[in-house]
């Protein structure tokens, strides 16, 4: 019976730790270092090439992130976590390179998008389109 009890005990005790875990990463993206310092080599005053970001944001983002940046596109109650705010000082004040990663490398709901959009240049025009939504 102590055995029973015991394993029991330990059966809550994982669970417990296991989505506290879950919990804290869906809190915490984590950005490599020599990301958050990357420099953006697109020019986001040019006219064709906002015009390209803006494309790609409307094909591959809007349907999750919707057409104002505010999680609210109509794929949004599907996913799991929190899609964020582009318009926030918590997304704007991220370096272009943080959301590059992010664009890039995805996690958990949020893919990656660096074999849907091969050309590196194009995953930092959507980069440059996503400050325009402040």
């Amino acid at each position: 019976m102590k055995t029973i009890k015991l394993f029991l005990l330990l059966g809550v005790v994982a669970f417990a730790f296991y989505s506290f875990k879950s919990f804290v990463q869906e809190k915490e993206w984590v950005v490599p270092a020599n990301y958050k310092t990357m420099k953006n080599p697109t020019s986001a005053t040019d006219k064709q090439s906002m015009s390209i970001g803006k494309s790609l944001y409307s094909k591959n983002c809007q349907p999750c992130h919707g057409k104002e940046g505010l999680g609210d596109g109509p794929k949004a109650a599907e996913q799991k976590g929190d899609l964020g705010d582009f318009s926030s000082k918590a997304t704007q004040s991220q370096s272009d390179g943080a959301l590059f990663f992010k664009i890039t490398k995805g996690r958990n709901d949020m893919p990656a998008f660096e074999k849907k959009i091969p050309d590196a240049e194009d995953r930092w025009l959507i980069v440059n389109y996503l400050r325009t939504l402040k």
